[in-house]
This record gives structure tokens, sequence and C-alpha cells, in this order.
């Protein structure tokens, strides 16, 4: 059953290294949190769930680690207070891999926290030296290892397009995460935000941006490999918020309202190219379920384009099927039937 999830925004509190790319003040909140202001969100979310949703209380917005141990004990102690009484299930944060110890896991555990995602973002030295993040890969591991110790699910976060990163240092990081087994992993290709160090740089043309097209692509070689080793992708790019979009404060960047739909519509249909690149074929008919149909179709019919133009296709035709998780390619003829 699908998580219903109350954010509790914990902005830039506590966080010890202004990364190049961030500015939480854009990001995330900017208000700022309190015991009362927690229970207060929790509750309003609550009369809003049905009764039998499944909760989860998500600390977002800094290192929340990083903060004094006093806030960290009274935001917790108030989540899980709620979920003592059944009324939350689960409760999550993100952190930063330096700010993990067996002091700060010993107050998560005894205050209800279920999962800790890790800000990582590549495992190249120098890609986080340049991004100035302030640790190595090797915290990376450290921090995992006893997160896993302690019983807790662990998530990574990656993010393409960082200064000096490429497409193979990409590719490098995923299998470095998949080494670590996470839980979970989100991707964010990175954004050029106002008023940081990036946007400085990009202004003096000291950095290039990804565009759309590079980010989906390596975006979806990354969500393909993840797929492969069963290691979920639970979000690809930032949530579109008044700030997180071209009208607000990002600058520059390969950001795009439902990129993920971009990345698995790629996918989809590098796959069907893949099977039909070999056959001679005029007339394209697909059966698939509603959702494979409007993912290969794509975004203002970009996926079906792409088709008819790769395959020099006469015609294409969908025929939604229910219930299906494969994808089956006919010739209208019935000259032959694929099933991927």
């Amino acid at each position: 059953m699908k998580r219903n999830i109350i954010p509790i925004f914990i902005p830039h509190l506590g966080c010890p290294h202004d990364c190049v790319f961030c500015n939480q003040n854009k990001i995330a909140s900017t208000s700022i949190a309190t015991k009362k202001t927690v229970k207060n969100t929790i509750d309003e979310y609550l009369d809003y769930f049905r009764k039998d949703s499944i909760v989860e209380v998500a600390f977002y917005g800094g290192s929340f680690t990083a903060i004094p141990i006093e806030d960290q004990i009274n935001f917790l102690s108030v989540a899980n207070e709620y979920k003592k009484k059944n009324l939350v299930s689960f409760i999550r944060l993100s952190t930063r891999p330096d700010y993990i110890d067996e002091n700060i896991l010993e107050i998560l555990k005894s205050n209800g926290v279920d999962t800790v995602e890790l800000g990582v973002q590549s495992s190249n030295q120098n890609v986080l030296n340049k991004s100035g993040r302030g640790h190595d890969f090797d915290c990376v591991k450290k921090s995992v290892k006893m997160l896993k110790k302690y019983g807790f699910n662990v998530g990574l976060q990656q993010m393409v397009g960082l200064p000096y990163s490429n497409d193979e240092l990409e590719m490098q990081t995923a299998m470095d995460f998949m080494n670590l087994k996470p839980d979970f992993v989100r991707i964010y290709p990175t954004l050029v935000v106002k008023d940081t160090e990036l946007e400085n740089k990009y202004n003096k043309s000291e950095y290039k941006s990804l565009n759309l097209n590079e980010a989906v692509n390596i975006c979806a070689e990354l969500l393909s490999l993840y797929n492969k080793n069963n290691i979920p992708v639970i979000r690809i790019g930032l949530q579109p918020t008044d700030e997180i979009n071209y009208d607000g404060s990002v600058v520059a960047g390969p950001f795009h309202p439902a990129f993920r739909q971009l990345v698995e519509t790629k996918i989809l249909i590098d796959s069907i190219i893949d099977h039909l690149k070999n056959i001679e074929i005029k007339h394209l008919l697909i059966e698939a379920s509603g959702r494979n149909i409007s993912m290969i179709s794509g975004q203002n019919k970009s996926g079906s384009n792409m088709l008819i133009e790769s395959l020099n296709l006469d015609s294409l035709k969908f025929k939604q099927i229910k219930n299906i998780d494969e994808i089956i390619l006919n010739d209208e003829d019935n000259a032959f039937k694929i099933v991927i």
C-alpha cells in the first residue's frame, strides 16, 4: 500500500557546509521548525488522510543529525508519540554521511526512526571536493555500515551533472552505491539555483549544466542499472514547487515537472527499437497496459515520434490491455509478435 508522507522541513539548520549547488532557502521551506509546528503539521495531515492510511513522517530540508542533539530529540519525540499511538507507521530523515556516529544512531533508534537517507551525490573524490561536500566516500561506507548494524533502512541520494563529473563517473557512482546495498536510491539532476556558488560559476562560464536530453539519457542508464540490480529508485528529479521551476529560482539545468516520465519513456523506446532494429516493419501495433502506453507515447507524443522516425514506420497504433505487465509488439499483418 502506498505511504502517505507528512513532510517536516528543517531548513538548513545545522548543515556545516555550503555545497556549490545548494540554497536550502530556495529548495525548502524557510520557516523555523519547533515542537509545536511539527505537531501542528502532523495533525493537519492526519486530518486529511484516511484513517487506515500508512503514514510516514519525513524530516527534510537540512542535515538533520547535524542540528543540536536537543533539537533532534525534541522533533523526533513528537513524531514518535504519534507512532506509539499507531497514528504514524514510519519516521524517516535525511542527513550527511559525516554526521553519523554511534551516539546519534542510539538517539535515532530510541526515538522511532526507521529510515535514514544520506546525501552522498557522488563517489568520486574530485567531484565531491569541487562540489564543496566536505567528506569522502570512505565516510559514506562507514556510515552505511553503521546504519545497517543498527537496523535502519538506508537510502542514498545521487546527483548527476555536478562540476567535473561525467557519464562515466555517474555510472561508477551507481556501481559504488550498489556495492553498499542500499534499500533505495534517489537521483537528482543538478540544477543551477539562484544565490549559489554554482550560479556564480555558471555566470562566469566555469560550469556548464546538462541539457534536458543529456540528463534524461544518463538517468535512463542509471535507472536501468539500478532496476537490473533490484534497487528501487524512489524519485528522479526534484519536486516542482513555486521556487523549483524556471519562473522561480532555477537559473539553468535540466528541470522538467515530469522528469521521471521522460526517463522511463527513454528506456522503453530504446528497448522497443533494440527488439525491432533487425526487422522490416511498416505498421506497428503495441499492446500494453494504459500506464505503459502512456510511457511509450511520451510527453507530447515524443516517444511515438521517436519510434516512427527511428524505425521508419508508416503507422503506429496502440491497444490497451488491462492487467498486463508485458509489452507486446505486433506487425499489423501478424508477420511477427514479440513480448518484452
